[in-house]
């Protein structure tokens, strides 16, 4: 019999090794909105609308700012898209390197060589323009050129000693929120497992929402990233951690993602559902930032790894069944956020918190059901269980206060009707084919 590895027994259930393992994650939970509370986490300046990427331009300007290190990827460069950024950095006589080699999923490497290009070229203030890891590898840029570092030094929480390098961003697509957050997460080059690391200072200056430059997202990338939103604020509602601040922007949050994302999905050039969609994105970066998330991103933080499945749409597979197994514990604040939200049935308003909860849980299954987001994921092995699960259980346990802890078993049932979705959706296929 293949031995158990010590993590698996850890989160065992019926066991004192589970036990260790719950009262480890608490209070690291409640160590970490200790920190929120004492740690002041400040809010970069916020501009929207169609001028935004010339404001935040003259802010960076403002501030003495006068060789930019732009931090993009490929594709956004040459389809232009930073043009709207440095077309005004040169009007203002501004310099400017643009370092577009930002990959999905940014590596150390990657971090590195931008690293090395803005220490080179003597940037002295930087901006981010994409999504997610065009962010977070910025973010990681920006904080070892501050503190002089490698960016492996800055893995964990609270690992810098000096402010990050000046760092403004401007979102290409509404998902991550990461211009509003204190974390970037790292994959490393050989195993590609992600690092996450956290402190205060990493939040950038200022971010620019411009819904010209996000209309031009594909509609699955729109889907994709706008369930990242939706999965950012509801965990924050449901985490242990969530306060009436938090509260505030995650049921905002989610009351624009389900109004906006479908128009938005259905009609890019829709600027009114663009901009909300960035808000919400935004608001959603605030809630996590001293809430926290949940198992929904430590599992699909996983199933990117492990599958290369991009993050947003990993979300969008894995939320539906956290939001299962988390019925009983976060009945009552999902009810709660069903009738904040509106997102409560007719005649329903009087009934008991399970079946509005019940109800919310419906209406999302059906928006995503109708971005028409792929629910499977190909490839995935059985023998691979073990060890996501373990590294989903250590994700929850350093750094969220989920509502209810799960075992392993508990999530490799989730992997395992996951898997089994996806192995009938391929037999299907392979019975069309034939």
């Amino acid at each position: 019999m293949k031995k158990q590895n010590s993590i698996t027994k850890l989160v065992k259930n019926n066991s004192l090794q589970y036990a260790g393992y719950l009262a480890v994650a608490k209070t690291r939970a409640k160590v970490l909105k200790a920190i929120s509370y004492v740690i002041p986490i400040r809010r970069p300046m916020l501009f929207v609308g169609e001028a935004a990427c010339n404001e935040l331009c003259d802010m960076l300007i403002n501030e003495g700012n006068t060789n930019v290190f732009i931090v993009t990827d490929a594709v956004l460069n040459k389809l232009g898209i930073p043009a709207k950024v440095t077309d005004y950095l040169d009007a203002k006589n501004i310099s400017y390197h643009v370092y577009d080699g930002i990959t999905p999923d940014p590596t150390f490497n990657v971090v590195e060589e931008g690293l090395r290009q803005s220490i080179a070229a003597n940037c002295d203030a930087i901006i981010a323009i994409g999504g997610g890891s065009v962010i977070d590898a910025a973010k990681m840029i920006a904080m070892s050129q501050g503190n002089k570092c490698k960016p492996q030094q800055l893995i964990g929480i609270l690992k810098a000693r000096k402010p990050s390098a000046p760092l403004y961003c401007v979102p290409t697509t509404a998902g991550t929120g990461s211009e509003a957050t204190l974390g970037a997460v790292i994959s490393d080059d050989k195993t590609h497992q992600k690092a996450l690391s956290i402190d205060p200072r990493m939040v950038p200056l200022a971010a620019a929402i411009d819904p010209i430059i996000m209309k031009g997202m594909p509609a699955h990338i729109t889907a994709d990233t706008g369930i990242d939103v939706l999965t950012h604020a509801l965990e924050a509602w449901m985490s242990a951690n969530a306060s009436v601040e938090t509260d505030y922007y995650a049921a905002s949050a989610v009351k624009s993602v389900m109004h906006y994302l479908p128009l938005a999905y259905k009609d890019g050039g829709n600027l009114k559902a663009r901009e909300e969609m960035g808000i919400a994105a935004h608001y959603g970066g605030i809630a996590f930032n001293k809430a926290g998330l949940g198992y929904v991103h430590a599992i699909a933080h996983q199933l990117g790894a492990y599958y290369s499945i991009p993050h947003g749409r990993a979300n969008a597979i894995v939320l539906p069944y956290v939001l299962d197994v988390n019925r009983k514990a976060s009945k009552q604040r999902l009810a709660a956020l069903a009738k904040r939200t509106g997102m409560v049935a007719d005649g329903q308003a009087g009934h008991g918190d399970k079946e509005i909860a019940d109800h919310l849980i419906v209406q999302v299954r059906a928006l995503i059901a109708n971005l028409n987001i792929d629910p499977t994921v190909s490839g995935m092995q059985t023998s691979d269980f073990d060890d996501i699960a373990k590294a989903a259980a250590k994700e929850v346990s350093d750094t969220y206060a989920v509502p209810t802890y799960l075992s392993a078993a508990e999530i490799k049932e989730i992997l395992t009707k996951i898997k089994q979705v996806s192995d009938e959706s391929a037999d299907k296929d392979t019975q069309k084919a034939s």
